[in-house]
């Protein structure tokens, strides 16, 4: 395993990956309403990148066919946009989307309610955005990655929810995916020690039923197995000598 630690210019760029990344969640947010479609998510959120003089970190990776995977309901991840897939009222729909700048990426998901949800459906994008804040309590230079993992599961399954395990983290800069892989679960392993300079892509996948998911016949989206609901919450982090900085979540650009 070959973990990069970055230098300060490439935190800088890193930086500036995650505020534009940050900016593009923002501007979709806002535009996110019953009748649209996925596809016109897609589209808009590549004019967004695009605008900064930054290029989509998704479109073509491994063949993936746009900018912004779209995945909504029981789609866990990697839903493909389509142009016959509209959004309808009480629809859940998962947003991850990733930028370059100069060499750089960020990964950032975020689950928005379209109109009125079920109060079901608004605990379970609660859960799982917390889960993301409740594993970046232990993302301090010293502690070892398990920490991070553990306190994600523990928390989502509080609730009873189902923690996916076939899809996790990972870490992140010139390559959208790099060492270490980063559970949403507890293993055997402590996993290694966090060390400052390090950037992790942490994104729990949290099921409200089953923990268990499958793959479409299309070969990229993944659904819960057994059709309940699934949220997707993940920002880019900077291992630093005190408090992690989340680098795709600014306050004065997205004021989570």
């Amino acid at each position: 395993m070959s973990v990069t630690i970055k230098s300060a210019r490439e935190i800088e760029l890193m930086r500036e990956a995650g505020r534009i990344l940050c900016i593009t969640h923002e501007e979709l947010k806002k535009a996110l309403k019953p009748g649209m479609t996925t596809w016109d998510i897609d589209h808009l959120g590549e004019e967004i990148i695009r605008s900064y003089g930054c290029t989509p970190s998704f479109l073509n990776y491994n063949g993936y066919p746009a900018s912004i995977c779209v995945s909504v309901n029981d789609e866990v991840v990697h839903g493909i946009p389509d142009k016959k897939r509209v959004l309808r009222e009480g629809d859940i729909v998962s947003l991850d989307a990733g930028v370059i700048y100069k060499g750089y990426h960020s990964d950032a998901a975020r689950t928005y309610g379209i109109g009125e949800i079920t109060p079901e459906a608004g605990q379970l994008m609660e859960v799982t955005k917390q889960c993301f804040f409740e594993g970046i309590k232990y993302a301090k230079s010293g502690n070892h990655l398990g920490e991070i993992s553990a306190a994600i599961q523990k928390y989502a399954e509080k609730f009873g929810y189902g923690v996916v395990r076939d899809l996790v983290g990972h870490g992140i800069g010139t390559h959208l995916h790099e060492d270490p892989e980063i559970p949403n679960f507890s293993t055997r392993r402590r996993g290694i020690k966090l060390r400052p300079g390090m950037t992790l892509a942490i994104e729990p996948m949290i099921n409200q039923g089953t923990l268990e998911v499958v793959w479409l016949d299309d070969d990229w989206t993944v659904v819960t197995e057994d059709g309940k609901l699934s949220a997707h919450y993940e920002n880019t982090v900077l291992i630093t000598e005190g408090e992690p900085e989340i680098l795709s979540l600014v306050s004065a650009v997205c004021g989570e």
